[in-house]
């Protein structure tokens, strides 16, 4: 099913099913704070068209809360044309919550130092719909889904919106005269849970969860993209693909990966904030298909039936001048050599290695090792993905680049065929929210193009134990966070205190927490 933007559009974006839903909302929130362009209309009158062809029953509103889960609610059919003029409310609170759930900040003791008291007694924010985003659920009945932007009731971008920051730094990258693509890979697990078929639920309260579901693996690992193995999940497989194709995501693979039950999906490259909003929805995606399948998928790094194998996001990026179209991490094209002498022009020798990036390629790469240490509680913002950062393992645990070299933070792939060269960063872990994630890329990556930074020469070595190291814990990357003031700088000192102060209140209980393995160690030994 195409997404709304995609299908044929009434003449002129002014007949029947277009313009009558924004003449509608004339007195609605969405109009009087001109939230909406003429894209947003003609795509609201089309949704309209398909809730009506396909008779669908339900709508759901969603956003991506500071973790990058979906957080919504689920309208009515009767109920969608108040909400395309209004919006839809939920507390507030939603955006100062940690991972168990635990609001962090005293909302209802004043809150006045939280982004100007806007967020005091846990008040509404408005959910406005995206409507270019609109999809019909593949395996939801009579369901449509859409994806949300957040604003205050005044009208003005919700502060903490992660949607609405990575556009800020998106729209701050095209005034310096670029455009970012972004490629996703993002590997992840699937059980099998072990009672009745189904995962059993786990009841605790905000600041406790409780007791993850109990599951067995469906591979036994040391399989990678091993065919029988991927054909023994053929079923699954087939329903992963058929989920996700049906959402209009450019799903590009689906694989078998290393360890006991993990796969992989890679998308097509695509426009950074498009990218972003497909790792969302694919996510999400995954976990919805293989819950109502009796299956448990998770993109927690590295559960603990992992063994040797952590999961990882590979996150693809390159640059586009907006003057020219050109690919801007391309290096200079090599020169024709003279007809007569055979000699390159401006050549130092035959065997000098080939440049694999422009300068403006290397001041970006400089960059995301400049700030890799702060940026990291963006790209591995939970305790458990730093267990990931070993050495020897694919995933990185310094601060280097090489040249297609897997096991360094940052691998350099030349420009080949019609693919110019880009940037993998592979310190990223599939949990991390998507937008912040960007963001945070094109943070550090504008702070080495504006200061010329050089990245210094390619690692032959990734896990050289003399070259800098990623932070070894949340709390560690909190700290270099602290001491970069380039992230305050671009996305302001409430947005960088706000989410580090819910991260330290998650590391704060995750060392409060008596473990297992401490249980194990001690506990019949003195």
């Amino acid at each position: 099913m195409r997404s709304a933007d995609e299908r044929p559009r009434a003449q002129g974006g002014d007949g029947p099913g277009a313009r009558p839903l924004a003449s509608a909302g004339a007195d609605g929130f969405v109009e009087r704070h001109g939230l909406w362009d003429e894209r947003q209309h003609v795509a609201a009158g089309q949704v309209r068209r398909v809730i009506d062809e396909l008779g669908l029953d339900k709508v759901r509103f969603s956003f991506a809360d500071q973790h990058g889960v979906l957080r919504g609610k689920t309208l009515t059919r009767e109920a969608v044309p108040g909400a395309l003029r209004s919006g839809v409310t939920a507390p507030s609170s939603l955006l100062l919550k940690d991972t168990s759930g635990r609001t962090v900040f005293p909302v209802f003791s004043g809150g006045r130092g939280l982004a100007d008291g806007r967020f005091a007694g846990a008040g509404d924010i408005v959910l406005v719909p995206d409507m270019t985003t609109f999809r019909v659920l593949p395996w939801a009945e009579r369901t449509g889904w859409i994806l949300c932007d957040l604003y205050h009731p005044d009208g003005t971008p919700a502060a903490f919106c992660s949607r609405g920051l990575l556009r800020g730094r998106l729209a701050a990258l095209a005034d310096a005269g670029y455009d970012l693509t972004v490629g996703v890979e993002l590997e992840f697990h699937v059980y099998r849970p072990v009672a009745d078929g189904a995962a059993s639920v786990g009841v605790g309260r905000p600041g406790a969860p409780g007791p993850a579901p109990e599951v067995e693996p469906l591979t036994s690992g040391s399989q990678l993209l091993h065919e029988e193995g991927l054909d023994r999940l053929d079923d699954l497989v087939d329903r992963l693909y058929r989920g996700l194709t049906g959402l209009d995501l450019p799903l590009r693979s689906l694989e078998l990966e290393f360890g006991p039950s993990q796969l992989e999906l890679t998308l097509d490259a695509r426009d950074a904030a498009q990218a972003a909003d497909d790792a969302l929805l694919a996510r999400a995606a995954v976990r919805q298909i293989c819950r109502r399948n009796g299956y448990h998928a998770t993109f927690m790094s590295r559960p603990a039936t992992a063994e040797t194998a952590s999961s990882g996001w590979h996150l693809h990026q390159s640059l586009r001048s907006r003057v020219t179209g050109e690919a801007a991490f391309d290096p200079a094209p090599e020169p024709a050599p003279d007809p007569v002498s055979g000699s390159v022009p401006g050549s130092v020798s035959d065997s000098a290695p080939e440049e694999p990036l422009s300068p403006v390629g290397r001041h970006y790469l400089a960059g995301l090792l400049e700030h890799a240490p702060a940026a990291t509680v963006f790209t591995t913002p939970t305790v458990n993905g730093y267990k990931r950062y070993l050495p020897m393992s694919l995933a990185p645990d310094r601060v280097v680049w090489g040249i297609d070299n897997k096991g360094a933070m940052v691998r350099v792939v030349g420009a080949r065929g019609e693919g110019g060269a880009r940037l993998e960063n592979r310190s990223g872990e599939p949990a991390a929210n998507p937008y912040l994630y960007i963001a945070s890329q094109v943070v550090s990556g504008m702070d080495g193009m504006a200061r010329r930074l050089d990245p210094g020469p390619p690692t032959t070595d990734p896990y050289d134990a003399g070259a800098r190291g990623l932070p070894g814990s949340l709390d560690q990357a909190l700290n270099a966070l602290d001491a970069d003031p380039v992230f305050a700088k671009a996305l302001g000192q409430d947005v960088v205190s706000w989410f580090t102060t819910i991260k330290r209140a998650e590391f704060a209980r995750y060392l409060a927490h008596v473990s297992d393995w401490e249980q194990r160690e001690y506990f019949d030994l003195v």
